[in-house]
């Protein structure tokens, strides 16, 4: 139960207006789930004097309801409630891709050490200890609303980004899901090579954004069948850098952009767009490069048949001996080539039916 400051704080003068919450177009929306009509009630008074809409649920399930219809800023919510406990809603929500942002804060006993170590494993954003008085709910309330909407700004500004790239694919049809086999391969092979969840994470976003550049190549030029002449050669190649501008102010992507940069550059110098050699180039755009290597030699194309896994590892062999790539990575991907075959094979016989009766 939600246990808010005696009702004396309800008969306190009303803040200003520069206390209170801006009232935008769209006015700042609070969820609170609670089985105790009292301390909802409590909490509408409370928060509707600094300006927000709020809505209210009895138990979890309604609550979780209550979340898909009115589309809450946040989420005032009880540990203990019959049934569906504020725990559970919380992982639930969380897990949700459209609701994932909505803060939520657990209203749990002062000295309740396991309700904050649960409420923090399922994901919650912050905590109030009950009793707790006006001052401090419109505090932490304000500010995490106000988070909340600066998440959503930039969580939008990413999809545009993956939209964008998208649109970018589907301009040249002989691709396919050129950039769906990239963000699963690149996710299997960062695990193999035990790559942090946030270098994986990069890798696995390289796989969609990395040609987002292409969107500034005029299709005379992107879609161009025949060999490039040295103008139109330095036109594609310019893709990585309108690529890196386009992704760049955003902060969320400053792993991904070497990635989009260097996926291009060779171990031995040779590559675009700076030259870079050995371990200059960083090692995220190392590893993505294999992967788009490999699958451009195992894709079928307008001007090339798709070659076996065998053929493109023979392919890549030589041109590692040739300089071009990092020797080293080049072994680790063929491992996992050859791992990912034999559990394959391995799958396969296992799932035949035995020729013994």
């Amino acid at each position: 139960m939600l246990d808010f400051s005696d009702a004396s704080t309800l008969s306190r003068p009303q803040t200003s207006s520069s206390d209170s919450v801006p009232l935008d177009s769209d006015q700042p929306k609070v969820l609170v789930i609670d089985d105790h009509s009292s301390s909802r009630l409590t909490a509408v008074a409370l928060l509707s004097v600094e300006g927000y809409e709020v809505l209210e649920a009895d138990s979890g399930p309604a609550g979780l309801k209550r979340v898909t219809e009115g589309n809450p800023d946040l989420i005032l919510l009880d540990v203990m409630m019959p049934g569906m406990d504020g725990f559970e809603v919380c992982r639930r929500l969380k897990e949700d891709e459209q609701t994932r942002l909505i803060p939520v804060v657990f209203i749990t006993a002062l000295n309740d050490k396991r309700s904050r170590i649960m409420g923090i494993e399922v994901g919650g954003d912050d905590f109030l200890s009950k009793p707790f008085d006006r001052l401090e709910l419109s505090a932490r309330v304000k500010s995490l609303v106000r988070q909340k909407r600066l998440n959503e700004d930039l969580d939008h500004a990413e999809q545009v980004l993956f939209s964008i790239a998208c649109a970018v694919e589907s301009r040249d049809p002989n691709t396919g899901d050129h950039c769906e086999r990239l963000v699963a391969m690149g996710k299997a092979f960062g695990e193999y090579i035990q790559l942090s969840r946030v270098d994986i994470r990069n890798l696995m976003w390289g796989g969609y954004l990395h040609d987002i550049g292409k969107v500034g190549i005029p299709d005379a030029v992107l879609l161009k069948k025949g060999a490039f002449t040295p103008e139109e050669r330095e036109i594609m190649n310019h893709h990585v850098m309108i690529g890196e501008k386009i992704c760049k102010p955003l902060r969320t992507m400053a792993g991904v952009i070497p990635i989009i940069r260097c996926h291009h550059e060779r171990w031995d110098g040779s590559g675009y767009p700076e030259g870079l050699a050995g371990n200059a180039i960083p090692y995220l755009a190392q590893v993505f490069q294999i992967i788009d290597i490999y699958d451009a030699l195992t894709s079928e194309r307008p001007y090339k048949r798709a070659f076996t896994q065998a053929e493109a590892l023979e392919i890549m062999a030589q041109e590692t001996a040739k300089g071009w790539r990092n020797p080293k990575l080049v072994q680790q991907f063929t491992e996992f080539i050859k791992s990912t075959q034999s559990e394959e094979v391995s799958t396969t016989l296992h799932s035949e039916p035995s020729a013994i009766s």
